[in-house]
């Protein structure tokens, strides 16, 4: 397994969370699309930076509105034009995260149908481009409760389309992880790894934001929440997992580069993962 970080903590900043990632010996990342998608047309220019920090790029975060018919077009289009940019770059993954906002009774078997047609023929031209477009099912979006995960991964062609699960957003819309991942064991190809904070009991000592009365985020740093990560790494050794595993903190509890260092921390010392492969 190779550790990945994504650089969402620092928001549009793009230079100081390579640095501040890199210094904390990460070298391989995810960063917000939009910002990769400023280089489209200076190629070597973004690949010189992430060489000046001895980084590669682990995926970019693809997706839509895949259950619009309307939007079915466009979508696909988005994503090819995603997948080029990584192919470029020698990254392999493409993720497909669903849109949003969700239906308040869920999405229909009707919309699955379409999302899962959307999906299929946008993931065939990612492949095309020697990208593997790996579904992320992701709170708040048409793709989030377990019966439209089980319905997508059915209606879609395994040959093309993957799986990235996110403990995090799994754990929250009420499944256990590791069932979900042993269902579709064979098509993990990326995941994220993420945490979720305590709903009482915080211990404050732990979360430096917390000087007065403000909310936590919902998502946390490795190790400060609620779900247990040894099952699901003895799952991913099971089945010979060799994919990236991206540690990825939508907001911090303190400062980005403490929040990431957290995480590496608790990969390397309870996982025995190693964040620096050289």
């Amino acid at each position: 397994m190779k550790v990945s970080c994504h650089l969402i903590t620092w928001g549009e900043d793009l230079l100081t969370g390579l640095k501040e990632a890199s210094e904390l010996g990460y070298q391989a990342c995810e960063t917000f699309t939009h910002i990769a998608l400023q280089y489209e047309n200076r190629m070597e220019e973004f690949k010189e930076l992430l060489a000046n920090h001895q980084f590669e790029l682990s995926a970019l975060y693809g997706g839509g509105r895949f259950s619009e018919k309307a939007k079915q077009k466009e979508v696909i289009e988005y994503n090819t034009r995603v997948a080029k940019f990584l192919a470029a770059n020698n990254s392999d993954i493409i993720v497909f995260g669903p849109g949003g906002p969700r239906n308040p009774t869920g999405t229909s078997l009707d919309e699955l149908k379409i999302a899962a047609e959307t999906i299929n023929e946008a993931a065939k031209r990612c492949y095309d481009l020697g990208v593997k477009a790996c579904v992320h099912p992701h709170l708040w979006t048409e793709i989030q409760d377990e019966n439209e995960i089980d319905a997508i991964m059915e209606l879609t062609d395994p040959n093309y389309v993957f799986f990235c699960p996110d403990t995090a957003h799994l754990t929250k819309a009420g499944m256990d992880p590791v069932k979900v991942m042993r269902r579709y064991k064979d098509r993990i190809q990326y995941l994220h790894l993420k945490d979720v904070t305590p709903d009482d009991a915080v211990d404050v000592e732990k979360f430096p934001i917390l000087t007065g009365n403000e909310a936590l985020p919902i998502f946390c740093e490795l190790g400060l929440g609620t779900i247990d990560f040894q099952p699901v790494y003895a799952f991913l050794e099971e089945i010979n997992y060799n994919g990236w595993v991206t540690v990825e903190i939508d907001k911090s509890t303190s400062t980005p580069y403490q929040s990431l260092k957290t995480c590496k921390e608790f990969v390397e010392e309870q996982l025995g993962l190693l964040v620096s492969q050289k």
